[in-house]
């Protein structure tokens, strides 16, 4: 367990890396699409640079993410600012569908209902989006390398750690960018039909799928956000190091319920109802208490607060609530055999 928890620790500076990399990235390739669009009166174009400036947006507010959720905690907020990061990094991905797609939707049906416009210069539009997807590879490396040596140092397929993963800030360039590269190609598609056919309507088409591609990764983006917002459990395998760690001990009788919750990147709060040996005393208890919360910060770098709560195993009230909140299989895996 704190072998996997060491990665992510590791990962903040990474994170910032990412971020300002595709930031600047973003500020460029906006640039260069705007002047494209302007000249080609391409739609898809047009769509693509709103994309680029709701990306750089965007990466405003995840390094805003990454800058208030790192303040310490105080008497104002005990447990600390590492939500602000979920908070900020939901902002970005509202920011991506109301910027990005919505300019795009209004592009492409304005192109396909409205009257057919002349393309101009295409050749400029073709050379700038070779050199975008040139500068968006780059960034598309860096956060596809980060998130990649992340899954490796936990040993785990990249969908399933992209699941899991506590910091959303690598989560959302990655998808930015892999959104940004396919963009691409549907703005070189939608501009080579036009030339071909000499119909605009390819245009707005390949501008209404730059919107839809948009508003679906601001969804799994969302998505993600509101689950870390509303307070997810930590990783299965925290989850059941900790569950292991208390049962083994031996002033435990039983591991009654366990409830954990990011309370940020790389922090969980851990409260566990045990069932005690019933000859401790008092004093025994409660030095069993300290004694195992310094154990579970060492064991994982991620747990940050721990609360253990004496409880008899017995309690019919406590019993339904745990198996309300679990099921009866997972209440088996529970209790010390």
């Amino acid at each position: 367990m704190s072998k996997e928890s060491e990665a992510p620790a590791e990962s903040g500076g990474e994170s910032t890396l990412t971020v300002l990399l595709a930031g600047g990235v973003n500020l460029a390739i906006a640039v260069m699409k705007l002047v494209a669009g302007i000249l080609t009166g391409s739609a898809a174009m047009l769509s693509e640079a709103a994309h680029s400036v709701a990306d750089t947006f965007t990466e405003v507010l995840l390094l805003t993410a990454l800058k208030r959720s790192a303040r310490p905690a105080d008497r104002k907020h005990p447990f600390g600012y590492g939500k602000e990061r979920y908070f900020w990094s939901l902002l970005a991905a509202v920011s991506i569908f109301a910027s990005g797609s919505m300019f795009a939707f209004y592009e492409g049906f304005s192109t396909v209902f409205g009257e057919s416009a002349e393309q101009t210069r295409p050749l400029v539009g073709y050379i700038v989006l070779a050199l975008a997807f040139a500068l968006e590879s780059v960034s598309w490396v860096q956060s596809f390398r980060q998130v990649r040596s992340e899954a490796r140092a936990e040993n785990r397929p990249l969908w399933t750690y992209l699941r899991l993963i506590d910091d959303p800030a690598p989560k959302t360039v990655l998808f930015e960018d892999s959104a940004a590269l396919i963009g691409l190609v549907l703005a070189f598609a939608g501009l080579g039909l036009h030339q071909l056919t000499g119909s605009s309507v390819w245009d707005g088409l390949a501008s209404i799928a730059i919107g839809l591609l948009l508003a679906c990764v601001a969804y799994l983006l969302g998505r993600t956000n509101r689950g870390l917002l509303i307070g997810r459990q930590a990783d299965p395998s925290i989850v059941f190091g900790i569950r292991d760690h208390l049962a083994a001990a031996p002033e435990i009788e039983a591991v009654v319920d366990l409830q954990t919750m990011l309370m940020g990147t790389d922090q969980v709060l851990v409260c566990a109802r045990v069932d005690f040996n019933d000859a401790l005393g008092a004093a025994d208890v409660e030095r069993a208490c300290v004694r195992m919360a310094g154990e579970l910060t060492e064991l994982c770098n991620d747990v940050t607060e721990v609360f253990i709560e004496p409880v008899p195993r017995t309690d019919p009230e406590l019993r339904a609530t745990v198996l309300a909140r679990y099921g009866e299989t997972n209440w088996t895996q529970y209790p010390k055999s």
